[in-house]
């Protein structure tokens, strides 16, 4: 069972402006080990900075180990930064990197989507920004927003096995010989802080709803207010029951979703959802201003997450994924402010009435995204009558 855990210290880093130099400040102090895990790693400015840092740390002596996602890396990692990387000393592996369109099978569907980095066992990030700039996005000025945390405490226990596991399985399946153990001893770390949390990770085998059920269960407890941040939002049923009865009783529930079209399938098909919410007294402010690439939510004040976990099939039923969540009235207090900010300078509420009002043929694509998403889940296997009811009470 994963608990809280006390003494720990956990500062908000915002976007990619905080977020890299925090990153690289750690990592040139690192004096025995630094751990990257990430779905991206671009060869942009913000990704050539962090590899010279790498670079620079192992060149020290220092033991670097980078983990990155096959299909992110046949995107965005060039032969060029590879090679800068292999060159400096830094061990680089591939989580899945078969990816090739005539191999397709759909586990390969099952990714390394967990931003994590570890220094000497002393300091962690966790988050949703990848190592990409944050302006390395088609078609806008304006930066992307996301967040990430940096941790010190007795949280660095579980990150650390977390890591070390998933480096000596991929070796395993790939037929390297690894100095790191399958199953490592548990690791101590002194308390730093005074803040509650727990590290809590998905994936295909022991803890393959552990994310979910964690906002869950705060979601059912909620008293006063429920704010959640998500770039790609189509929950399951569970999840949207839960927003829903938590409205019935009360709760101000406000979902910051992402204007912006990214990926139109997925866009379309999750303002399928819309109707049904906002007939229940959910509110959802749809953010234009740039990007959405959060992942973050607070509840009651006193309860916050920050991690890479969007709330959709993808990262609740396939990719892995971790998440830090917060039990402490200073950072939620200070998470909340930011997501405010937000949708004060740069969000539209959507009214329940003109979205009933939309022309046939809006809803009718989003009806067609929507029937597609759920055959693709259906062909998949992944979601089944948890993730798409066949019956609707109310249609949106």
């Amino acid at each position: 069972m994963i608990r809280f855990t006390p003494g720990n210290r956990i500062e908000l880093l915002r976007s990619g402006g905080e977020y890299f130099p925090a990153l690289t400040a750690a990592i040139d102090a690192a004096q025995r080990e630094v751990w990257l895990e990430t779905y991206i790693f671009a060869d942009d400015s913000a990704g050539v900075a962090v590899a010279a840092a790498l670079v620079r740390a192992a060149q020290r002596g220092v033991t670097v180990r980078v983990l990155v996602d096959g299909w992110g890396a046949k995107h965005y990692l060039t032969r060029r930064l590879e090679r800068l990387l292999h060159d400096g000393g830094v061990r680089l592996m591939k989580y899945r990197p078969e990816v090739a369109p005539w191999q397709f099978r759909f586990h390969r569907l099952r990714r390394l989507h967990r931003k994590l980095c570890h220094v000497d066992r002393h300091v962690a990030f966790i988050g949703g920004i990848n190592l990409i700039d944050d302006m390395n996005t088609p078609h806008q000025k304006p930066p992307r927003l996301d967040f990430a945390v940096r941790v010190s405490g007795p949280l660095l226990g579980p990150i650390v096995q977390t890591m070390q596991r998933l480096w000596a399985l991929v070796e395993l399946v790939q037929f390297e010989r690894s100095e790191v153990p399958l199953f490592p001893d548990p690791v101590g770390s002194p308390r730093t802080g005074t803040q509650t949390a727990k590290f809590v990770i998905r994936d295909n085998l022991r803890y393959r709803r552990a994310i979910e059920r964690a906002y869950l269960a705060a979601i059912r407890t909620a008293k006063r207010e429920i704010l959640i941040a998500n770039a790609y939002f189509f929950p399951g049923v569970r999840f949207r029951r839960a927003l829903i009865e938590a409205a019935g009783r009360g709760v101000r529930v406000t979902l910051l979703l992402q204007e912006r079209v990214e990926y139109r399938l997925l866009h379309y098909a999750s303002r399928a959802l819309y109707g049904h919410l906002l007939a229940e007294g959910v509110m959802i402010a749809e953010y234009h201003k740039s990007f959405l690439h959060a992942k973050v939510a607070v509840i009651d004040d006193r309860w916050a997450t920050v991690g890479s976990s969007n709330i959709d099939p993808y990262s609740l039923l396939m990719a892995r994924e971790a998440n830090v969540f917060v039990r402490d009235p200073h950072f939620a207090d200070q998470l909340r402010i930011e997501l405010l900010q937000m949708i004060d300078t740069g969000t539209r509420y959507v009214e329940r009435e003109r979205w009933a009002e939309r022309p046939l043929l809006v809803k009718a694509v989003t009806w067609i995204a929507y029937g597609v998403v759920r055959l693709g889940m259906g062909l998949m296997g992944y979601g089944g009558d948890e993730w798409f009811p066949r019956r609707r009470r109310r249609a949106p």
